[in-house]
């Protein structure tokens, strides 16, 4: 068991007011250049992608994609076409294989 004088010790010691100060200025003019620089680059690099008035990138990315699946689908339309040609083409030629082959 602790000594009572002992606990009234250290909870003066707890309640003393510290030296330190709670709040500490930051008076580092460099760091919030840094920041500042950071968050203009970031702000150049958002309007690159997004565009200011103009089209950005993602709208250029968007319209690419956009043509592209459109000749996506263009293109499977004519795949299954030709496949369908070929497909029929072999299947009367095993047909008639018998007749032609004697």
């Amino acid at each position: 068991m602790s000594n009572r004088t002992q606990d009234v010790e250290e909870t003066a010691r707890k309640h003393e007011p510290t030296k330190h100060p709670l709040v500490v200025r930051v008076t580092d003019n460099d760091f919030q250049c840094e920041v500042l620089e950071k968050l203009a680059r970031l702000e150049v690099k958002m309007e690159t992608l997004l565009g200011s008035g103009q089209p950005g990138r993602m709208s250029v990315i968007e319209n690419r994609v956009n043509t592209l699946e459109r000749n996506d689908v263009r293109r499977g339309v004519y795949d299954r076409l030709v496949n369908a040609g070929m497909t029929t083409a072999i299947s009367v030629l095993i047909a008639l294989h018998d007749r032609w082959w004697k």
